[in-house]
């Protein structure tokens, strides 16, 4: 019987970063100008709901590494919280785009099925990214550039935002059912999208240090 490979706390982050990364690289080329006209709405919908998946193992990743007992602790619970919020906004992403697949919706229902998932997944990430953000203070300082855990947080928030500002561009306007700011939208998840890549490649850690043959032990 095969016993299951047990990660590190090294491997497991290495894991979450992949996962964030491939998925934040798919809703990258999403909105990518000229993407949708080159490979159809079909197929460009698709890329978005792959690149969500990759977006929901990367938190539930994220998420399942916390201890659970760790939401209580004072000096744990916004770190705790962050991971787990975030991991709910990309099962809302999964609902928002998997729904965009559906041909034929009618504006309300593109308001209740693609647009309002996509709000309600933005506002998550935007809490989880404010958390995380308060944790890495917590941990160190809120300007600290040499830091590794300092980049990733700060280039989340700007995502989050972005993705914010994509939620609002994509509001589904009743009476025509048309976004209200399709530019704002795609160039809202195409900003967002590169600043978590960029996140996962610097949170993505790196290896341990190789021993000199001197130290090696025998």
């Amino acid at each position: 019987m095969k016993h299951a490979v047990q990660l590190t706390p090294i491997g497991i982050a290495r894991r979450e970063a992949r996962l964030f990364g491939f998925g934040a690289l798919l809703f990258a080329l999403g909105a990518a100008p000229g993407y949708a006209q080159t490979v159809g709405v079909t197929a460009d919908n698709a890329t978005y709901f792959v690149g969500s998946i990759f977006f929901t193992g990367g938190g539930v990743t994220q998420w399942a590494a916390r201890e659970l007992g760790a939401w209580r602790r004072p000096d744990e619970w916004q770190d705790w919280w962050a991971a787990g919020i975030q991991a709910i906004g990309t099962f809302f992403f999964n609902i928002s785009t998997g729904s965009a697949l559906i041909v034929g919706l009618s504006a309300a229902q593109e308001q209740r099925l693609v647009w309002r998932p996509d709000a309600f997944g933005s506002v998550c990430f935007l809490v989880a990214s404010a958390l995380a953000l308060v944790a890495t203070t917590k941990a160190d300082r809120l300007w600290d550039p040499e830091s590794r855990t300092w980049w990733p947080a700060w280039l989340n928030m700007i995502g989050s935002i972005a993705f914010g500002i994509s939620a609002l561009g994509a509001y589904v306007v009743p009476d025509s059912g048309e976004l209200a700011n399709a530019t704002a939208a795609d160039a809202g998840t195409f900003i967002g999208a590169l600043c978590f890549l960029a996140g996962a490649l610097v949170m993505r850690p790196r290896g341990a240090p190789r021993l000199s043959p001197e130290a090696r032990p025998d």
